[in-house]
This record gives structure tokens, C-alpha cells and sequence, in this order.
């Protein structure tokens, strides 16, 4: 195969200085790519920086860790390492993705860059399109992944989209590229494997540019998907409101459009793990919003639970499941409670919904949690008040009271018990403030 590296990073934008992080498993489609940037870098003055995760699950891994690290330093690139050391969830590959990906994200912040390269390629793109169309998924679901993905501050890319697995493997080979091979990829006890080995080569016979049909099927379904995006959008000004959805208005718009509605609304409490809805979870709310039962739920998956009240719809995490949460307060916070943490840039009105904070009193970062016992807070016209008594005055039920939110900043002051008091910190619109958090 002949590679003309720069057609391959053509659509990118970068600078002299700028840092460029890529996924490197020290497979043969993570080398090509690393091999490709660094063709890429004799042309332009950019860093690059190889982030790389041991799964510990393998033998070789502690090998490939080292053989990885050294063909870094050999070719004058940063190696960024972390190896999991344990796993909680049942489904071993969805939980190694979420923290190899959260390890890419703190990978990219820590160099300020612009953009994650990863090496899927147009097989990787046919297993996933195959997949989701077998067990039942979304629009976007079915067109598989796109080559440029928008992130919070950067860009996923992926410059292999449109070759093949044989075409990357020619390209190692050529270019005496070293890598290893995982043996696990062979094994038919995982799905995406069956597909790579009985279903992609009958199709691949059938048609040897295969991939490129099913690229253009998924950037077809994905154009598709950003239109429809958008009259979802304005349709779900009128049905959504205050994280509740209401049932008559709900009933009153198309019938597609509804599908992604309930997807939207939803999506807040999985992210990047929306691929665990299906077909089934969807008609399960379809069913609780036709059922004539005033009040009922269904449960989702990751312990969500889907609430009917009389026209309302509500959704939160099961809280008879969930001890205790603590999360850092960088962007909006979904809650598990239904409710969510607003970072805003102004705001009219000053409920108990809405704090404003001086960055200059209160230690960043800011984090929400769960009440913790002997939590007091310094109150906003003088005195202590422990948040026990706050609830208590506020006729929070017992129940609710484990799951409340309290914002406290990084030396474990409360500053904020949302919707219900404000902390000493709290400013005035005359005085000055840089932080502004809304409780919705």
C-alpha cells in the first residue's frame, strides 16, 4: 500500500509547538498510526505524545509496555502509561473502554492538545455498524463512528477511517514496523471477533472495496442524524422542561422524531455510554408513557430508573442502590438524584437555586457529594447551621436526604446546599464573582 501521509492528516489544523496525543496499544494498526505521525512530523513542528493503557490481562502486556516505551524514546516522542489494576463491572469491555478513555481525556488536558488520534480503520467500522444493526440501536448508532469527533476541548480523529486492517498490516510490514499481536483477537467467545472472522471476509469476497460502501453508508446515516438533531432540538424546547418531560406535549410530535427525544433525554445520565440503550429500553418507555397507570417506572441500565407521574416523565439513578457520589465541578454535573449542576456565564434571578462565587474565597476545584456526617456550613447572614437541620427545616424526606447534593470546594468547605440554602460565600450582584452555579 502506498500511504500518502499528508492526505491522511489533511483536515486537521495545528500549529508550530502544538502537542498531538495518540492511542498506541502496540498492535499493528496503533504502530502504522504511530508511524504515520511520525512521517508527519518531518513536516510540521508538533510533540508527540503516546498514550498507551496496560489492561493487565495478558502476560505480554508488561513486555509490550517496555518494547512501547522504548521505541519512544528512540524516536523522541512523550510516553504516557497507566495499567488498570482492577475491574468492578460484569462486561469487561465496556469498563476497560470508559477508563482508557478517561485516561485519553486527562492525556489530552495535561498537554493542552487539540486532538486524540486512535487507529480504528474501515474493518473496525464494519464490525461496529454490523453489531448495532443485530442487537438494535439509534440513527447514529447504525452509521458506526466518524473520522472527527467534537470533544469537550478537542478532537477525536481517526485518519484510518477509509483503509483496511490488510491495508495497515502491509504498511508495518514494509516499513519494519515492530508490533505485537493480541491473541485474544482471535477468540470466538467475544462478538466482535465473529464478525471480523466469518462475517467480513464473505463480504470482502463479495466485494473487495467493501469498506468503502459502508463508509459512505455511515457519513449518509450520520448527515441524516445531525438533521433530524436538529428539529429534535427545537421540538424538545416544548416537550422537556426542568429535566422533566411531559407527557400530552410528548404526544403531540412525530412519531420518529420521538425516538430521539426520549434518546436526548436520557443521554445525560449514559454519555458515552449510550451505546447500552437499545430498541428494548426505548419501547419500555414508550410503554410507560402509554401505560394508563398514573404512577410507574422501568428500570435501565447502570441502576437509572425511569419515573411516571401522572404528565410527567423523570429519570434519576435508583437511589435504594447508591451510597454515595463525589464529582469535580469542571462542567455541567447531571445528578444522580435527576436534577442537575449549571456552570453559567450569567443568570438573571436570585433563588436558592443560583450561587454566586468569588474564585478569590473559595478553593477550586468544586466538588459535589453526598452529605457527610457532622457537615456544617457557614450560612449566609452569619452563624453555623449543620446540614442535618437544614434538611430538616426544608421537610426533606429521610430518604431523599443520602443522595442531596452539597457543593463544597477543594478544603472541604460547604458552600451550597442546592434549592436550599446558601452558603456565607454566596456574592451580591454588586460585588465580585466568577463562578456562577445553577441547581435545575
Amino acid at each position: 500500500m502506498c500511504m500518502n501521509v499528508l492526505d491522511l492528516y489533511k483536515d486537521i489544523k495545528v500549529k508550530d509547538g502544538d502537542f498531538l496525543v495518540f492511542a498506541c496499544s502496540y498492535g499493528p494498526d496503533s504502530m502504522a498510526l504511530f508511524k504515520t505521525l511520525l512521517e508527519y512530523r518531518k513536516s510540521h513542528d508538533v510533540v508527540l505524545v503516546c498514550a498507551h493503557v496496560n489492561h493487565d490481562k495478558r502476560r505480554e502486556s508488561a513486555k509490550e509496555k517496555e518494547d512501547l516505551e522504548g521505541f519512544c524514546k528512540k524516536n523522541n516522542v512523550i510516553f504516557e502509561y497507566m495499567k488498570i489494576n482492577g475491574y468492578g463491572d460484569d462486561n469487561f469491555h465496556n469498563e476497560a473502554r470508559n477508563i482508557r478513555y478517561q485516561f485519553f481525556d486527562d492525556v489530552v488536558k495535561k498537554y493542552n492538545a487539540k486532538y486524540l488520534f486512535t487507529a480504528h480503520h474501515g474493518d473496525d467500522l464494519m464490525e461496529t455498524i454490523l453489531m448495532r444493526i443485530a442487537r438494535g440501536s439509534t440513527l447514529r448508532g447504525y452509521s458506526g463512528f466518524k473520522k472527527l469527533v467534537k470533544m469537550d476541548g478537542y478532537y477525536i480523529y481517526r485518519p484510518f477511517i477509509g483503509l483496511t486492517k490488510d491495508e495497515l498490516l502491509d504498511y508495518c510490514h514494509k516499513n519494519k514496523i515492530p508490533y505485537a499481536i493480541d491473541k485474544s483477537n482471535f477468540s470466538s467467545v467475544y462478538t466482535r471477533n465473529r464478525y471480523r472472522k466469518e462475517v467480513l471476509p464473505f463480504l470482502k469476497s463479495e466485494d473487495k472495496d467493501i469498506h468503502k460502501k459502508y463508509l459512505k453508508f455511515s457519513n449518509v446515516l450520520s448527515d441524516a442524524d445531525d438533521f433530524i438533531e436538529e428539529e429534535a432540538s427545537k421540538a424538545i424546547n416544548k416537550v422537556v422542561k426542568d429535566n422533566k418531560l411531559y407527557i400530552d406535549k410528548y404526544l403531540e410530535i412525530n412519531n420518529f422524531i420521538k425516538r430521539i427525544i426520549l434518546e436526548k433525554f436520557i443521554s445525560s445520565f449514559y454519555q458515552d455510554d449510550l451505546m447500552l440503550i437499545n430498541d428494548k429500553h426505548l419501547d419500555l418507555i414508550e410503554s410507560l408513557i402509554n401505560s394508563k397507570k398514573s404512577n410507574a417506572k422501568v428500570n435501565l441500565p447502570n441502576d437509572v430508573e425511569v419515573i411516571k407521574c401522572y404528565n410527567t416523565l423523570s429519570i434519576r439513578r435508583n437511589p435504594t442502590l447508591l451510597s454515595s457520589y463525589e464529582i469535580e465541578i469542571s462542567k455541567d454535573v447531571m445528578l444522580p438524584n435527576g436534577h442537575k449542576l449549571e456552570l453559567l456565564d450569567s443568570v438573571k434571578g436570585n433563588s436558592n437555586n443560583i450561587i454566586k462565587l468569588s474564585s478569590k474565597e473559595v478553593t477550586l476545584p468544586l466538588i459535589v457529594r453526598t452529605r457527610k456526617f457532622g457537615d456544617v456550613m457557614a450560612i449566609k447572614g452569619g452563624g453555623h447551621k449543620k446540614i442535618k437541620d437544614i434538611f430538616i427545616d426544608s421537610k426533606i424526606p429521610a430518604s431523599d436526604r443520602d443522595i442531596w447534593p452539597i457543593v463544597v470546594d477543594s478544603r472541604g468547605h460547604v458552600v451550597f446546599v442546592p434549592g436550599l440554602k446558601k452558603s456565607k460565600f454566596d456574592k451580591t450582584n454588586s460585588e465580585f464573582y466568577d463562578i456562577i452555579l445553577r441547581y435545575e
